[in-house]
């Protein structure tokens, strides 16, 4: 089917196809640079979206550089002080490391955030649109030079802009538009994904975020705003095919499974149904090109298990608008600009990448891991280091030193006593980091391969939903 007439045309700088969090960053930073942007959203916003929505002290410094942050906390989510690991009967607690100022993390409902954001996008300028459908890009000379999108009335409109970005997540209709959908690496992960929100007890405190693993699971509790816990389980993947009733059965059992956040959860009752992830990979996608770009998970998506996703989406929305601002109108220079984006992001994410993909293994805890568990509840460092991980202060290599192996593998031997299993650890990890450093200097040297999209089609791409739509 050929698109339906045009019955509108305008132009602007920027037209962003996405209203979320890497959408609004990067709306809110290009306006405020006083660039013409449109923002296109299919969603009547504020909505709910797919997300575990836990924020690194990291994350929220991101929403006070957008100066959102004063918002965001008027939503009453508690400050999380503290984080909590408990593996293999042994339990860690640590604080946050301080990003910004901001030592402690938030987990805040994405109706809630998304709808702070995109309030932010408009006051500082940008032209938001919601219920409006891309339905096709426009090329131009070998660039894509605008969208054509059906708005809520059915009308298609046609916006030409130096630069079409594509926010729109996983599922990404700008990246199948220019031919970036199949990622350059992908790895599958093996766990899935199933959360649900519980209302809280009265006398619980309510300051911690804590993980339990319990065998091949793992557990979260959250507490979110409106007195819920958002509590999450990632079983191992199962290639079953989900049937009614699945999602509340995986999700129960796993629950079960995991004592320490069954306990958690008594005298807690469940709101709402059980939200589901399965079949997730992580990936890099190429993520720009000739007039266009892809922030957010519809050029880079990381297993939720290490929660990344926000930060990452608001973090190279902002960078993404702050490149391209005075560059837009010279497409040599914008495109290099690109390029340099693209290229930081790929480095700065790589190792934070391959930390996501070992925890997402869906396996119970090695000998390797139980002596780093072990370890960390006597020594505060080790703590810290993996606090420092996940708020992005403190680089995965800290706890992959080879001393620290050392005293892991003999440590391992001295309280687990199983000789076999602590060396074929070892020699595994040997072997994924070996593999890892390899792709690390190739796949993700920062220059991936720039083939040129193929012409503009000649019918409309049939489109996903223009959204963050990601389990993170």
């Amino acid at each position: 089917m050929l698109d339906s007439p045009v019955t509108s045309a305008e132009s602007a700088d920027v037209v962003i196809v996405g209203a979320r969090c890497a959408g609004s960053a990067t709306a809110v930073t290009l306006a405020r640079a006083g660039r013409r942007v449109v923002v296109l959203d299919s969603a009547a916003l504020p909505s709910d979206t797919l997300s575990t929505h836990l924020l690194w002290p990291a994350g929220l410094a991101e929403l006070q550089r957008l100066g959102v942050l004063t918002e965001v906390e008027a939503l009453g989510a508690p400050r999380l002080t503290q984080a909590y690991a408990e593996g293999a009967g042994y339990g860690i607690t640590s604080t946050f490391p301080t990003v910004d100022g901001i030592d402690y993390a938030m987990c805040v409902r994405r109706t809630g955030l998304d709808g702070v954001l995109v309030r932010a996008a408009v006051a500082a300028g940008a032209d938001v649109r919601q219920r409006c459908r891309v339905t096709s890009v426009i090329w131009a000379d070998n660039r894509c030079a605008g969208v054509r999108y059906t708005d809520r009335s059915g009308a298609v409109v046609e916006i030409r802009a130096a630069l079409v970005v594509g926010a729109d997540g996983r599922h990404s209709t700008i990246a199948r538009a220019v031919g970036a959908d199949d990622p350059f690496l992908t790895v599958p992960s093996g766990r899935d994904c199933y959360y649900a929100y519980w209302r809280d007890t009265d006398d619980t405190p309510r300051d911690t975020a804590a993980q339990w693993r319990a065998g091949a699971d793992l557990g979260t509790a959250f507490p979110c705003d409106d007195g819920l816990i958002l509590s999450l389980v990632q079983p191992p993947a199962t290639r079953e095919r989900s049937g009614p009733g699945e999602a509340e059965r995986r999700y129960t059992e796993a629950v079960e499974r995991i004592p320490a956040l069954a306990a958690r959860l008594n005298g807690c009752h469940r709101v709402g149904r059980v939200r589901t992830a399965t079949g997730i990979s992580s990936y890099f996608r190429r993520s720009t090109g000739p007039g266009w770009a892809l922030p957010g998970d519809a050029g880079h998506f990381k297993d939720p298990v290490t929660a990344q996703g926000i930060r990452d989406a608001l973090h190279y929305g902002r960078l993404l608008a702050e490149t391209v601002a005075d560059t837009l109108d010279n497409p040599a220079t914008l495109d290099r600009a690109l390029r340099d984006w693209e290229r930081r992001r790929i480095i700065e994410c790589r190792a934070i990448f391959h930390w996501t993909n070992r925890l997402a293994r869906g396996e119970a805890m090695r000998p390797l891991e139980t002596e780093l568990y072990r370890r960390a509840t006597d020594d505060p460092e080790l703590a810290r280091i993996t606090t420092g991980i996940f708020s992005r202060t403190r680089p995965p290599a800290d706890l992959h030193t080879p001393v620290l192996a050392l005293r892991l593998v003999a440590g391992a031997l001295r309280h687990q006593r199983n000789i076999p299993a602590v060396l074929a650890d070892l020699a595994r990890e040997i072997r994924v980091a070996a593999r890892n450093a390899l792709i690390t200097r190739t796949t993700l040297r920062g220059t991936p391969s720039r083939s040129t999209p193929p012409p503009a089609p000649s019918t409309p791409l049939l489109t996903a939903a223009h959204g963050e739509s990601r389990p993170d």
